[in-house]
């Protein structure tokens, strides 16, 4: 069983319709489950090279995201470390970096965590607008589910929280 920390990275622009799938279903976890210490939950919004010592601390990464295959809106996708996107672009601010770029830092330093795998679901809608697609918005329990059920082949140990009853 492996005791090592795993940060679960929720990546995504909320502005942008099913862009924002990565945080939802990151505040979701945070929200529906109960997880050891071990387990760090990041908010990747605009952090960029600040992620690089939070990566290069961990054991694994798992990251959380919208992601286009050309599948239904909602359906899942996973994605392993090979398949992730790695490398430098031209940006349009210099202030942009992006998650590909701190994977290739990591790759390039020599100091990339052991496991890193994708997880998410296909979007329906990426355009201006907050909110989730419906499609999208009800794959979140299902692939909570997932999540779940990989970290737990992972040897971590967690539970749904209990519902607290209406009160009022």
């Amino acid at each position: 069983m492996s005791t090592g920390r795993i940060v679960i990275l929720g990546v995504g622009n909320p502005l942008m319709g099913d862009d924002g799938f990565g945080l939802a279903a990151l505040d979701r976890l945070r929200q529906d489950w109960l997880l050891p210490d071990r387990i760090e939950l990041v908010d990747g919004g605009t952090w960029g090279m600040q992620l690089l010592p939070v990566f290069e601390e961990a054991e694994e990464i798992l990251i959380l995201d919208a992601i286009e295959a050309h599948l239904p809106a909602g359906s899942p996708v996973e994605l392993e470390k090979e398949e992730l996107p790695r490398l430098f672009r031209l940006r349009v601010s210099p202030h942009h970096v992006d998650l590909e770029d701190v994977l290739a830092l990591l790759e390039f330093r020599g100091t990339q965590p052991p496991r890193i795998r994708a997880m998410g679901v296909n979007p329906g809608l990426v355009d201006w607008g907050m909110g989730l697609s419906p499609a999208v918005d009800a794959a979140i329990p299902a692939f909570l589910d997932r999540v779940a059920d990989y970290l737990r082949g992972r040897g971590v140990a967690l539970a749904p929280r209990a519902a607290v009853p209406c009160t009022s």
